[in-house]
This record gives structure tokens, C-alpha cells and sequence, in this order.
């Protein structure tokens, strides 16, 4: 019996997000901590097996409430009917005759769910890696990520970006380039991975701070659709920290980062409406020195410390606050390699 596995990590926004709706520029990582693991299973018909997302049980009825609240009335199972669906479109539409092969797929996540880690697209895009596998089919890695973005956003009315698709298909480090010109034309940006150790990057997020991230977006797309002059300036201000992170990382000034990080919060302020919650967690790793933040839309944030002492003192303040704080590990080409040997199928 034929069996794949794939792996797609978390995703954290280190610079320009949320540029990347916006045709600009970002900076981002995937950290080898939280995934998800997908497998596809020959079988005699297609199967999707329901997973951690696609609750169906739960301890009372507020919590059923605050779930359905948070999450909606659908999980993971339609993100993989979503990608499949456009899978074999692409397939038929590029004259790639596909083997005679059914499959179950099953998916595991610890990905902490909306805190701007991007569970959703990872199970997408694993999906789509799985896929490629199990039917042997090579799709351009720079289409990759636009396949995922239609299967969520077209196919399922999810507001979303090319963003975190990009990093978890290309996966490590990596700058994108959003060219409105590239995008219409192609239908795709220019992605670039830099395989470059970020040393000192901490990562923190509150369990408790779910939230859908198209709240946040929506009042200032239709700023930035109405070419608002303040929206569009704060915009190029943080493509352009992006573009100078990847260069800074580049040319091996790591001392660049840190400044470029607050500059990269304080600009997002500028237009955003932020809660008092996720604001208190920017002002709590600030004080202890270390830059900080939103690893994504709300609810985590990313920086970097100095030393071990200021991150033992960075720590411990959100450790007061309720907040889970660790040093990330930037996937590497080895922790992708690994998802296709059969290690990619984490015991939950």
C-alpha cells in the first residue's frame, strides 16, 4: 500500500507583514517547533479523516459557544477537499495524466490555533506537498503557493494572503517580493530563501488571545483600496523594512535587526486598531529590552534578545502575563527533507 507523508511548519512574520496583502514586501520564517503532519493513504476511495480542527466534541456548552465564535462550523476537512479539488484542476488543465490511485488523508496539528501561526494555510499546503508525492506530479515551487491561496480564498471565502503560503511551501527564511506587475502578470512574486542562522529570535504567544486575523485587515484594505494616502505610505514604509532586513541579514549585519523589528510594530500601530490585550504583550517585551512585534495578525509575538540574561528577564515578564515564550528553530532544508522519509508523522 502506497503511503506519503508530508510536513508543513508554523509561520512566523518577522518583517513587512502584513505586506503581503498589499503588494509590498515581507520577511518571514517557518520554526520547526509546531506543525502539521499529513499522510495520504492508498485506499480503495478518497477519504478525509476529520482532525484536531474539525472539532466535534466538547466539555460544555460555552465552550461549544466560544468555539463555534472562534473557529466557525468547519475545520480542516475542507481545507483538503479545497486543495484536492484545485490539484486535479491544475492537473487536468496542464494535460497531466494522473495513476489510478485513491487515498485517505489524515492530518495531525499542534500549530496554537489563531494566534497568527498560520495553522490553516500550513494544512493547505502540506496537503498540496502530499499530493505532488503521492500522485508524482511536479508542480513549479513558485505556483505552489497560489494553488493554496485559491483553495482558501476563492474556494472557501477565507481573507487571506500569499504570504504565509509562500514561506511554508519554500519553507526556512525567505523574502518575497509581491510586484504588483509580477502578481498580475504571473500570477505569482519573486521569493527568494536565505539560508542564514538569525541567532537570538524569541517567539511568544497567548493561548488565551484567539482571534480571526480578517477582523484586523479589513478596515484598512478598504483604506488601502480607497488609496488612502496614510495607508499607502505606511505600507511602503514596511515593505521597505523588509527590504532592508534582507539585506541587513545578507550582508551580516544582524545589529540592523532588532530597531527594524520595533520600527516594523510601531508603523502597523500607526493604522491598525490593536487591542489592549496584544498591545500589553508588545509593552511587556519591550521592557525588558528586547525588540518585539506581531509574529502575524494578533496574539504572538516575535523579536530578538541580547543575551541570556535579558531573555531569562523577557521571558519571566510573560510568563506573568500568561504568555508561552521559546527560542524558535528556523526549519531547515533537513527538517523538510525529513517529511518524505516517513518521519514527518508526529505522535500528538
Amino acid at each position: 500500500m502506497k503511503i506519503v507523508n508530508a510536513r508543513s511548519f508554523a509561520r512566523v512574520g518577522l518583517l513587512g507583514n502584513p505586506s503581503d496583502g498589499y503588494y509590498g514586501k515581507t520577511l518571514s520564517f517557518t520554526f520547526s517547533e509546531y506543525c502539521v503532519d499529513l499522510r495520504l493513504s492508498e485506499s480503495s476511495r478518497l477519504r478525509f479523516v476529520p482532525g484536531e480542527v474539525d472539532d466535534a466534541a466538547f466539555d460544555s456548552p460555552q465552550e461549544l459557544v466560544r468555539n463555534l465564535r472562534l473557529y466557525g462550523y468547519y475545520g480542516g476537512v475542507r481545507m483538503l477537499k479545497a486543495v484536492s479539488k484545485l490539484f486535479f484542476e491544475y492537473c487536468e488543465s496542464n494535460g497531466i495524466d494522473l495513476p489510478q490511485a485513491n487515498f485517505t488523508a489524515e492530518y495531525k496539528i499542534n500549530i496554537p490555533r489563531l494566534v497568527g501561526l498560520s495553522g490553516s494555510s500550513a494544512i493547505c499546503s502540506a496537503m498540496l506537498k502530499a499530493l505532488m508525492r503521492f500522485y508524482g506530479v511536479e508542480i513549479p515551487l513558485e505556483t505552489c503557493p497560489t494553488i493554496c491561496l485559491r483553495a482558501e480564498r476563492d474556494e472557501l471565502g477565507i481573507a487571506c494572503g500569499l504570504q504565509d503560503r509562500v514561506v511554508q511551501m519554500y519553507n526556512g527564511l525567505v523574502f518575497m517580493d509581491f510586484n504588483r506587475e509580477l502578481l498580475e502578470a504571473e500570477g505569482h512574486g519573486a521569493y527568494e530563501r536565505i539560508d542564514v542562522e538569525v541567532p537570538n529570535l524569541y517567539l511568544s504567544y497567548d493561548p488565551n488571545r484567539a482571534e480571526e486575523s480578517g477582523k484586523a485587515h479589513s478596515a484598512v484594505r478598504k483604506l488601502f483600496n480607497e488609496r488612502n494616502n496614510n495607508v499607502l505610505d505606511v505600507m511602503a514604509q514596511l515593505a521597505d523594512i523588509a527590504q532592508k532586513g534582507r539585506d541587513a541579514i545578507v550582508a551580516g549585519r544582524l545589529g540592523d535587526l532588532p530597531p527594524l523589528v520595533d520600527a516594523n510594530f510601531d508603523l502597523r500601530e500607526s493604522i491598525f486598531d490593536i487591542s489592549p490585550e496584544n498591545k500589553r504583550m508588545i509593552d511587556v517585551a519591550r521592557s525588558s529590552g528586547a525588540s518585539a512585534k506581531f509574529a502575524g495578525s494578533g496574539g504572538a509575538i516575535v523579536g530578538i534578545y541580547e543575551d541570556e540574561a535579558q531573555f531569562e528577564r523577557l521571558s519571566a515578564a510573560l510568563i506573568s502575563i500568561g504568555c508561552r515564550t521559546f527560542k524558535p528553530h528556523i526549519a531547515s532544508t533537513d527538517d523538510e527533507a525529513r517529511e518524505a522519509v516517513g518521519g514527518g508523522w508526529r505522535n500528538s
